[in-house]
């Protein structure tokens, strides 16, 4: 953290503990989403200074929050979107009563603003690009074909790509089985390109990678264990600059793009729906909106009337 980042949050700390007289738990958590928005406005925003702070700066932090965090799929992403809009509220108006601001970039941001943010996806191009970036020569460039592949070809979220294990991929019948949230079973369909690569990577790649360690789980790191988190977040961006794509592509960005041109195809909503294991239709009916643009272009395209 930057000092006059670390230096501003200092002060604010001080002031909702000596003048606001908030409690202990409610200051960590607003120490918790500070951090998280100092985070990502000094290591992707690359800001050094609270006064650089944009507006367009914040919104795109929402969208990274909502794209890239493991909850951003549950009823409750609205209301953490909220409690940080809350947080950061009280941070700026704070430092712009101190005078450490010359302007209060959250002071238009609303919550209805916060709520319209959609999940970002990329174009079947985009995605064509990004997945034809591996090298095929290497193990571990193998290896990352292989999991995108699965990524996007079943809209997997990080963790279930993490835990998914070779007994849970069958070959002959086109389907991988997933324990997504709650550890809820569902049955995905994976088809013949998935599968290829995976089969190819088993062969090919993994007997190279795998130990004692590894026990049954599909993809493996260089030392033999299950990727992480942070490992899959690292090959998803890797493929994401060397394709040229200039949007913010996080591992979940792939599941939306999985989504979207399910539906962009003509899927059922319902059975997007089953394949994705939301639980409410309404967090599947946000990919409606996702693709108001591009339903507007087909009925211009194809309307006797358009």
């Amino acid at each position: 953290m930057t000092k006059d980042f670390e230096l501003s949050q200092k002060l604010f700390i001080n002031f909702l503990k000596h003048e606001k007289s908030l409690s202990e738990n409610t200051i960590k958590s607003y120490k918790l989403d500070l951090a998280k928005l100092f985070d990502y406005l000094i290591n992707v925003k690359l800001l050094e200074t609270i006064k650089s702070i944009r507006e367009d700066d914040l919104i795109d932090f929402f969208k990274f929050a909502n794209s890239s965090g493991e909850n951003s799929e549950e009823k409750f992403a609205i209301r953490t979107m909220s409690r940080y809009l809350s947080t950061f509220r009280s941070f700026f108006k704070f430092l712009e009563s101190e005078k450490k601001i010359d302007a209060n970039p959250v002071e238009n941001i609303d919550s209805p603003k916060i709520a319209r943010i959609i999940p970002e996806y990329l174009s079947i191009e985009e995605v064509d690009a990004m997945l034809s970036k591996p090298d095929l020569s290497n193990k571990l460039g193998l290896r990352d074909k292989a999991l995108l592949e699965t990524m996007y070809g079943s809209g997997l979220r990080v963790s279930e790509a993490i835990n998914l294990t070779i007994s849970n991929v069958f070959f002959k019948d086109e389907f991988i089985r997933v324990f997504g949230k709650g550890s809820k079973e569902r049955i995905v369909p994976i088809g013949k390109t998935g599968l290829k690569f995976i089969e190819k990577y088993i062969n090919e790649s993994r007997s190279f990678l795998k130990n004692s360690k590894s026990e049954n789980f599909l993809f493996l790191n260089f030392r033999g264990k299950k990727l992480s988190r942070m490992g899959i977040y690292d090959i998803v961006k890797r493929y994401s600059r060397e394709a040229q794509i200039e949007k913010d592509v996080h591992p979940h960005t792939l599941r939306h793009s999985f989504a979207t041109h399910l539906l962009q195809g003509g899927a059922d909503i319902r059975i997007i729906q089953e394949m994705l294991g939301h639980s409410d239709i309404s967090t599947t009916q946000i990919y409606t909106h996702t693709n108001r643009d591009y339903l507007i272009e087909v009925h211009k395209t194809f309307h006797p009337r358009g």
